[in-house]
């Protein structure tokens, strides 16, 4: 069936719509018991905190999900969020630059980075893998040579700016709204625009959406474009939350939450599935667990343990439903 046909959109459509229902049941349950384990859980402090873990982390998995959903991935989104991080307080505090020119140059790097990944992709036929994991590993290296591998902060100065990251407006983090907007925006590209729908027709067959019509290539540099974009506002918030950015470490391992978040979410490695709202149910539910490990006290090598087990689990769901829907065509 040509993934363009009314009949595969509304397979897909249904698919995704059973899989966010099972993550909002998942989220739900999850949400009751660490309630009940933890009260504490459900102090305003708290739930600041949670707020803006959750907008960290769905900034960067929404914009690391449209690559996933053109069945390619990008590895590169911890290091590229890494070094937009230690580069916003190092142009800022040492060399003086003014504070919009600072933040308007390190998203440009950010982009920048994204449309050279999918140039390679798509123009020179690499493997997304080896684009990205190449990325990965240079864009860390590059954050520790040019700081010295020396912490980079805005130390007591420039604490408007850091509202972005830390304020509140209505008790709510303004992260979170931002996280809104980029929602949104997304959103709509992904399910009210013809290039949302050729991006997910891309994932689902290549060589069908070319014979289509469809400018493969240019979609695929718009995918690693805007995670690359999303990466730098990600490493953007980090800087100005944490003031403490270490090179070596910052934004570490944040390429597997993103996309632990994206298939928590319902988007298919294979291609050619998600949506924005799955991806946030998903980085919710990563959220809260981490959350419930730090106030049991619990130690934080077990973190990840829990975390993989949950995504072998849903990734078991995902399959047992792909089949449930398969078999009912």
């Amino acid at each position: 069936m040509s993934p363009l046909s009314p009949r595969g959109a509304l397979g897909g459509r249904l698919y995704s719509a059973r899989m966010i229902l099972v993550m909002l049941i998942v989220l739900g349950v999850l949400i009751a018991i660490v309630g009940i384990i933890q009260p504490h859980f459900f102090n305003e402090y708290n739930l600041q905190n949670l707020g803006k873990r959750l907008a960290l982390l769905s900034i960067y998995a929404i914009g690391g999900s449209l690559a996933i959903i053109t069945a390619g991935i990008d590895l590169s989104v911890g290091s590229v969020i890494g070094l937009v991080a230690v580069f916003l307080p190092l142009l800022i505090v040492p060399h003086g630059v003014p504070v919009g020119l600072a933040l308007a140059i390190v998203l440009a790097f950010g982009t920048f980075l994204g449309v050279v990944h999918g140039i390679l992709i798509a123009k020179f036929n690499l493997q997304p893998f080896i684009v990205t994991l190449c990325g990965l590993l240079a864009y860390r290296s590059l954050a520790r040579t040019v700081t010295g591998d020396m912490t980079q902060g805005f130390g007591v100065t420039h604490e408007t700016l850091r509202e972005l990251a830390i304020g509140t407006f209505l008790h709510v983090p303004l992260a979170l709204y931002l996280m809104l907007a980029v929602a949104i925006a997304v959103g709509v590209f992904l399910h009210a625009t013809v290039w949302g729908r050729h991006l997910y027709a891309l994932g689902q067959n290549e060589e069908a959406a070319r014979y289509s019509g469809i400018n493969v290539d240019r979609l695929k540099i718009v995918a690693y474009t805007i995670s690359g974009l999303l990466a730098g506002v990600a490493g953007v918030l980090l800087a100005l939350d944490t003031n403490s950015v270490q090179p070596s470490d910052a934004g570490k391992s944040y390429e597997l939450y993103g996309i632990a978040a994206a298939v928590l979410g319902g988007c298919s490695l294979r291609g050619g599935e998600g949506t924005v709202v799955g991806i946030i149910v998903g980085a919710t539910i990563l959220t809260v667990l981490r959350n419930l490990i730090i106030l049991a006290g619990l130690s934080t090598y077990i973190e990840d343990i829990l975390i993989g087990a949950v995504i072998l689990g849903m990734v078991v769901i995902d399959e047992v439903v792909k089949r449930r829907m398969n078999a009912e065509r």
